[in-house]
């Protein structure tokens, strides 16, 4: 949630305010938090808590109602545009809407049409609106935009038995089977997309028809197929997008700045199929400056190429980003652009945005400057080529690059991240693995990746980039949109200083959640027996970052402006950086809309929902190439850790592969088990043995079901010993005979990472 700005339409006196004036803040805020409340009225120390308890009064009397975790709102009040689930129809038929962020927003009616293109939406949809008041005092929403498929479709497997053709949900989480009718044209392990019959029976496996059959579940692509329509990703792009991509013509010199002699380099991944940045750096002759660099970042000019109200501006805008599964990448932009004019190949011209830096020999910024201009690469390189040219292994591509390229590239990195380390970003460690595919679009491999200087310099490069355009768009006054990360939620410290206190570390009561707060406490425990446990809460800890209108800087990376502006390829929110960039700066006639204006909001709440829609297909298709690649592994037992810990049982990790499954608390033995959320443990009732977070685990593959993703493990290891110095928790939860969970991830999935600015690209990410 965004942080509110002090309303501008009013002056209010610091102090502590009455209940009056709170409300009328809060109302002309439209949404705000404790935090935003308590600097508008210059709060600190005792007046915090009396705000606290004058805010809990407030809801307590029903004058104000929740949004999201912390957010505040008067009650019932709703925002310009919001994102909103349709729960009902009123007696006449007509949809009802409400906030999913507003457990005490009103229902709502839809108003009929909209400006949305595309199916209308139905009950189980969840829809992006506008909120209108209308003259009689009541409020309608509007439909922007279908945001996804409704709970009354189901992507499943064909299962034919006697007479019967039923179809099983893919997703792990549904137990509902459809019942199609006699006749349908399919065949046993077609993969469906079917339609829940509204009216039903009462008793029974329920009625549906047969939409699409969209694949085979026997078929090697399958699963980035299913994870594609289950989670409603837009595919393809229409002749229209497709014609005005092939109309794309190469750029020329006309208004640009020839950058073709700066000999800018890429470096990517191995079998990265695009390139949209290119890096050099070189020391600053400038005497005022002793030992400061000058780097530069040019970015693909998409915004020349994409303009606004074209079709392959909508299609974008809807797509809101690329998704990358681990056999295929469905693009934001067509093949013509994305791999082709915005593409940054070496030898070819290509239209770039590029800013050129200049830091001092402390690592900071002294200042910027944005170029329209004409490049051509100086070289495609690799991460690990150039990281073995620097470590003393060249070949004959980058013997010539060492000297007047590589080596001041490293050390503008050496200068930058002295500049980083005085920042302190949060630097949590995340393992990750790359997956191998065959032709055939079978794993072959999962290994782990290997974190490369190179990347980290090409990370670091793209972080400063990114705060140069939010800084160039503050200054000149243009709408932009941020990317913002909130800092951890009050009640997310609390558990993390709860388990903190278990371990026997210690953090203070009330002790504000700095960067460098975080960061010393990983390495204190660092190389310790509680570094894995440490790590996965830290990183549990954190919020997740998003778009916004309204900035309140990015907590993780510890900056106050930050904006996407690295990848227009692959982002929408980077396009509408560049455009305000070129409107902001005067580089030409193809900046912001006035469309673009007008709905940026809406448009981050678009392309917010669009990068979680996408992170979460990504991540359930890989769920199920990995149980692919391990399904005839069943009975092998691998080395794990604990990631997980729930009532019903243990989320392991494998060392090998990172594949992630459930050891459900039945097969842990025949004692009772309690689960000290407060330890994040399962303790035995009667012996007082643990199961912690973080714990290292032999396990025994018993299922893997690739069709849902689903692995189920037999633990081999003993528990840990007790711990007589922590009283047991009360309740139970028994350790035989329990109701089978269903199989799969840990409850909140994943822990979500803190991107930075660089993607993902295909067989690589860049955060």
């Amino acid at each position: 949630m965004a942080r509110s700005k002090m309303p501008k339409s009013t002056r209010f006196a610091k102090g502590l305010p009455d209940r009056e004036t709170l409300l009328k803040f809060i109302r002309e805020s439209g949404e705000t938090d404790k935090a935003a409340i308590a600097r508008a009225f210059g709060l600190k120390g005792e007046d915090r808590r009396q705000l606290r308890a004058l805010l809990q009064t407030l809801q307590d009397e029903g004058a104000l109602g929740k949004r999201g975790r912390r957010g505040l709102a008067e009650a019932g009040a709703l925002p310009e545009v919001g994102v909103a689930d349709v729960v009902e129809r009123d007696a006449d038929g007509e949809l009802l809407v409400r906030l999913t962020r507003g457990e005490d927003a009103p229902l709502v009616p839809l108003a009929p049409g909209g400006d949305a293109k595309g199916p209308a939406p139905g009950l189980g949809d969840r829809v992006l609106v506008r909120f209108v008041p209308l003259e009689n005092g009541e409020t309608e929403a509007r439909l922007i935009k279908r945001l996804g498929q409704s709970a009354h479709r189901i992507l499943g497997v064909v299962r034919k038995a006697r007479r019967e053709v039923r179809v099983e949900p893919v997703d792990r989480r549904s137990k509902d089977t459809l019942l199609l009718p006699e006749g349908e044209d399919v065949r046993d392990g077609d993969l469906v997309l079917a339609q829940v019959e509204p009216h039903g029976p009462r008793y029974g496996p329920r009625r549906g028809k047969l939409l699409e059959v969209v694949g085979r579940e026997d078929e090697p692509r399958a699963y980035s197929l299913i994870a594609i329509h289950a989670h409603g990703i837009p595919t393809g792009f229409s002749e229209a997008a497709e014609a005005e991509a092939e109309a794309a013509q190469p750029p020329t010199l006309a208004g640009r700045e020839d950058l073709r002699d700066v000999p800018l380099i890429t470096i990517d991944p191995q079998d990265a199929r695009d390139h949209d940045d290119a890096v050099y750096a070189h020391p600053d002759d400038d005497p005022k400056n002793p030992g400061g660099w000058v780097c530069w970042v040019a970015i693909a000019d998409v915004a020349a190429y994409v303009r606004p109200g074209s079709e392959l501006d909508r299609i974008a805008r809807d797509k809101g980003n690329s998704v990358y599964f681990p056999d295929r990448v469905e693009p934001m932009l067509p093949e013509r652009l994305s791999n082709g004019l915005c593409s940054l190949r070496e030898g070819e011209n290509r239209a770039t945005l590029a800013v050129r830096m200049v830091f001092g020999a402390d690592g900071r910024k002294r200042g910027h400057r944005f170029v329209r201009g004409l490049m051509r690469s100086a070289a495609k390189l690799s991460y690990e080529q150039a990281q073995a040219a620097i470590d003393g292994q060249i070949d004959d591509k980058t013997a010539p690059l060492l000297e007047p390229v590589l080596q001041p590239l490293w050390a503008a990195y050496a200068c930058l991240k002295t500049g980083r380390d005085a920042r302190s970003p949060l630097a949590i460690e995340s393992a990750e693995r790359r997956i191998a595919m065959t032709r055939e679009g079978e794993i072959a491999a999962i290994t782990p990746r290997a974190t490369l200087d190179a990347m980290k310099l090409i990370e670091e490069f793209m972080i400063q980039a990114n705060v140069c355009a939010a800084e160039t768009l503050e200054q000149k006054k243009t709408p932009l949109i941020y990317r913002i990360h909130d800092q951890p939620s009050r009640e997310k410290i609390q558990a993390l200083a709860d388990l903190l206190d278990t371990l026997g570390l210690p953090w203070t009561k009330g002790e504000a959640p700095r960067t460098e707060r975080f960061n010393r406490l990983l390495d204190e425990t660092r190389g310790g027996p509680h570094a894995d446990i440490v790590n996965e809460v830290v990183l549990r800890t954190q919020m997740q970052a998003h778009y916004s209108t309204e900035n309140i800087g990015h907590y993780g990376l510890n900056l106050a402006k930050y904006a996407h502006f690295t990848s227009p390829i692959r982002r929408y929110a980077d396009l509408i950086v560049h455009r305000a960039l070129v409107t902001a700066l005067g580089l030409g006639d193809d900046g912001l809309s006035q469309f673009d204006i007008s709905q940026m909001a809406g448009t981050a709440e678009i392309i917010t929902f669009a990068e979680r829609r996408a992170m979460a297909a990504e991540r359930d298709a890989t769920d199920r190439y990995v149980a692919a690649f391990l399904a005839d592994r069943v009975g092998a037992e691998f080395e794990g850790r604990i990631t997980g810990v729930t009532r019903f049982g243990l989320f392991v990790r494998l060392a090998e592969t990172g594949a992630d499954g459930l050891v459900p608390v039945s097969r842990l033995g025949g004692e009772f088990f309690v689960h000290d959320d407060r330890a994040h443990a399962l303790v035995g009732e009667r012996s007082g043995a643990r199961w912690p977070l973080g714990m290292t685990v032999q396990v025994r593959l018993a299922e893997a079901t690739p069709i849902t993703g689903g692995l189920l493990f037999d633990m081999l290891s003993d528990p840990a010993p007790p711990d007589r110095s922590m009283p047991l928790p009360r309740l139970g939860v028994r350790g035989r005979g329990d109701r089978r969970p269903p199989s799969g991830r840990p409850p909140s999935g994943r822990p979500p990472g803190i991107r930075t600015g660089r993607k993902k690209k295909m067989g690589g990410k860049k955060r």
